[in-house]
């Protein structure tokens, strides 16, 4: 494989082939009526979603049983990530209305368990926090009885962000390593693994009940030795819940695939993981950070009360 490099929106991604794309790595395609409903209800109420800014293989899918990840704060991010397919730039206003249009559309929906995410917003004061946290509002007010899980940046430089936004209630934290430490530089620049760990074990802290959540992506050129590491690190900071997912590609613009890990590994990484101590593991090809989410959130309740019952 060829090593020559191609800088684009600030951070270097190969220019090279990929492996071509194996049987197992299947987006299903749905013709639900419910997948343009949902999506003309977020045109109307001036939402935008991960799913579609993102390019989620798993769209079809989630919308098809009326389930979308809200991404707030706008869909242009201050950073450059080189696996993500949202547009980097200079962001629009903060939405003062977006909390409100967000709880209208839980409503609708009837969403039993909702993700919120959002673009990094390093141009903020408080990086954004404060939409976090009145969207959470908002959606307590309109409908109480759902869930709530937010997937929020790392707020570097933001010394209050993380305390706001757990203020305000969420049941689940999530944050993203994304990757391995070794591989930030190129795959997350902006970001400090470091940083990030020590986001996840404050938020512990700050709020001890809340269950806590991490992911990362594998094909970008890690060693399992180095997933081993990340899931010990996740496991010293007390993260209940760790995702694992293939990268893949959004565009030639992109950082390169360099291995399509095969179902039988996600397998073993998910015993490894759970070996651990983690309270919930999902690791499969097409494990996204909201994937199945309300379903993996009743799991994350079940495994606290069975810990509880247990000590």
């Amino acid at each position: 494989m060829a090593n020559d490099l191609l800088q684009i929106e600030g951070h270097e991604t190969q220019k090279t082939s990929e492996p071509a794309r194996p049987p197992w790595i299947r987006v299903r395609l749905s013709a639900d009526p419910e997948v343009e409903k949902t999506r003309a209800l977020m045109r109307r109420l001036e939402l935008h979603t991960v799913c579609e800014e993102a390019a989620c293989p798993n769209l079809s899918e989630c919308w098809s049983d009326r389930h979308a990840t809200v991404m707030i704060l706008g869909s242009v991010c201050t950073r450059a990530c080189a696996f993500c397919n949202v547009d980097t730039g200079l962001p629009d206003a903060v939405d003062p209305n977006e909390p409100a249009h967000l709880a209208s559309a839980v409503g609708e929906l009837g969403l039993r368990h909702v993700v919120i995410t959002s673009v990094d917003r390093d141009d903020l004061p408080d990086g954004g926090a404060g939409q976090f946290a009145a969207s959470i509002t908002r959606i307590r007010e309109r409908a109480p009885g759902t869930t709530i899980e937010v997937l929020t940046p790392d707020f570097r430089r933001k010394p209050d962000a993380l305390a706001a936004v757990l203020a305000a209630g969420p049941d689940v934290y999530n944050h993203n390593l994304e990757t391995v430490p070794r591989l930030y530089k190129r795959v997350r620049p902006g970001a400090d693994y470091r940083h990030s760990l020590a986001l996840l074990a404050e938020a512990r802290r700050i709020r001890p009940g809340v269950f806590t959540k991490s992911g990362i992506m594998v094909g970008l050129g890690e060693e399992r030795d180095e997933i081993r590491r990340v899931m010990d690190d996740l496991r010293e900071a007390d993260v209940d819940f760790l995702t694992v997912g293939q990268y893949l590609r959004p565009t030639p613009r992109h950082a390169t695939v360099e291995r399509y890990v095969p179902p039988a590994e996600f397998e073993e990484i998910e015993a490894e993981a759970n070996e651990r101590g983690f309270l919930v593991v999902s690791a499969t090809p097409l494990t996204r950070s909201s994937y199945h989410a309300e379903a993996d959130f009743a799991r994350l309740q079940a495994a606290r009360a069975a810990q509880l019952g247990a000590s």
